[in-house]
């Protein structure tokens, strides 16, 4: 009986995000009541409950996701990002160009949010499409292939890391299983699926739109302090994780995991892109925390619903559901990765948003961990390959890419559609390769 509670309230919830409208923060909080009055919990402790699951999900997890947007907005405003892409592009010149453009979409993409990176980098591909004479679409899939599998496969971005949260997961290993995943699918949905659309009709067009040189004054930070800046993160967090698995020196071991700790690598990052991106190329100490205040409101929305995932968790934990969960789905004839792949993917079709997705599949299948052979870092990413399914008229992201691209609906669900769909079903397929070398 549990079980179906559980179900109809996941039903509710989604119904509230896409039939009523409400805040997605707000529907995880309305259900999260529901859940627990019907689930038995008492009306005394229920409001302590919720605030536990809010307090024990924000507790690391803000601080990184904080420190990681602020370097982000650093990372454009200071135009560290423009050097980053200008840089490569003239590395792999006209032939490679979009070899160049998926190579920058995926360095640019691990620092910067989805829509932050897809602005930043759309004039990039119109200046690259109005000189060479080829379609936008064709050029652009590769790199927006790269930004979608940095945003639902790879810490610091919101999904993974509060999946890692609540899957006790290391983040250090999700990031090194998320990119040898990352590579060779955006290779195979970005740029090859991208041969495809050479000749895609676009709509009558304005005006091309061009790459926004940086202005203000400032000195642009030369390329190699771009890159260390703003990928610092993933150098901290690679580095701390291998080391201890190379050499066994228990000092070594305690070093990385004190330094290595996501907030500690964020912090630490955060203060060195202040000096290298902001002070160093000219900004003032305002300025820079200036950014940063502009950067923490546009976040404020994802940490909350980030936090509202935590309540429902802590009902379904205090409830006794996930003992029930655990039974039923040891019973299934199912790998726990493609289970938790599938339910992402049916959430995400539903909803549209992949964060929310992935945080409402977490909750359900947290007791999946209960299970022997099943590890968290590899179960993280499975949900996050479900939760970039079939992107469509639900999800902000296919209307950014049908407008700026200026192409029908028609053409958009045969590109943007298809190629999210095939990020997903590539990324489930790496796991289990992935799965497959590390058990033997």
């Amino acid at each position: 009986m549990s079980v179906l509670i559980l179900i109809a309230c996941i039903v509710f919830l989604i119904l509230q995000i896409t039939v009523l409208k409400v805040n997605p923060f707000l529907a995880f909080i309305i259900t999260s009541i529901i859940a627990g009055l019907l689930l038995g919990l008492p009306i005394s402790t229920l409001p302590q409950t919720i605030e536990k699951g809010m307090g024990d999900m924000l507790g690391a997890i803000s601080l990184v996701i904080i420190f990681g947007t602020c370097i982000g907005k650093l990372t454009v405003s200071s135009g560290a990002a423009n050097v980053i892409a200008k840089t490569i592009m003239n590395w792999t010149g006209p032939k490679y160009v979009r070899l160049g453009l998926m190579t920058t979409g995926f360095i640019v993409g691990i620092p910067l949010f989805y829509s932050v990176g897809f602005v930043l980098l759309i004039p990039l591909i119109f200046s690259i499409a109005y000189q060479l004479k080829l379609p936008k679409v064709y050029l652009g899939i590769p790199m927006l292939a790269s930004l979608s599998v940095a945003h639902g496969f790879l810490p610091p971005h919101p999904s993974p890391m509060a999946l890692s949260k609540m899957f006790n997961a290391n983040i250090g290993m999700v990031l090194i299983y998320g990119i040898l995943i990352a590579i060779p699918t955006i290779l195979i949905a970005g740029l090859l699926f991208s041969n495809f659309f050479k000749n895609i009709k676009e709509n009558a067009s304005n005006e091309i739109v061009k790459v926004e040189e940086f202005v203000n004054g400032n000195m642009q930070p030369g390329f190699a302090v771009s890159i260390l800046s703003s990928l610092f993160p993933v150098f901290g967090l690679t580095i701390t994780s291998l080391l201890p698995l190379i050499w066994k020196d228990p000092l070594l071991i305690a070093v990385c995991k004190t330094l290595g700790s996501p907030s500690s690598i964020m912090l630490v990052s955060l203060l060195i892109c202040t000096y290298t991106l902001g002070i160093r190329s000219g900004k003032s100490l305002k300025m820079v925390m200036d950014d940063y205040a502009v950067a923490i409101k546009d976040v404020a929305m994802i940490i909350f619903i980030v936090g509202g995932a935590g309540c429902l968790k802590e009902v379904m934990s205090v409830s006794g559901v996930s003992q029930s969960i655990v039974q039923y789905l040891i019973q299934l004839d199912i790998h726990p990765y493609l289970l938790a792949w599938v339910m992402a993917a049916i959430i995400r079709v539903c909803i549209g948003s992949a964060t929310a997705a992935g945080l409402m599949t977490a909750g359900v299948l947290l007791p999946l961990l209960q299970v022997n052979g099943i590890d968290p870092n590899l179960l993280v990413l499975s949900i996050g390959a479900g939760s970039l399914m079939c992107s469509h008229v639900n999800d902000p992201s296919f209307w950014m890419f049908k407008e700026y691209f200026n192409i029908s609906m028609k053409d958009t669900f045969k590109t943007w559609t298809v190629m999210e769909s095939l990020v997903s079903v590539l990324g489930i397929t790496f796991i289990f390769i992935v799965n497959f070398i590390i058990q033997k």
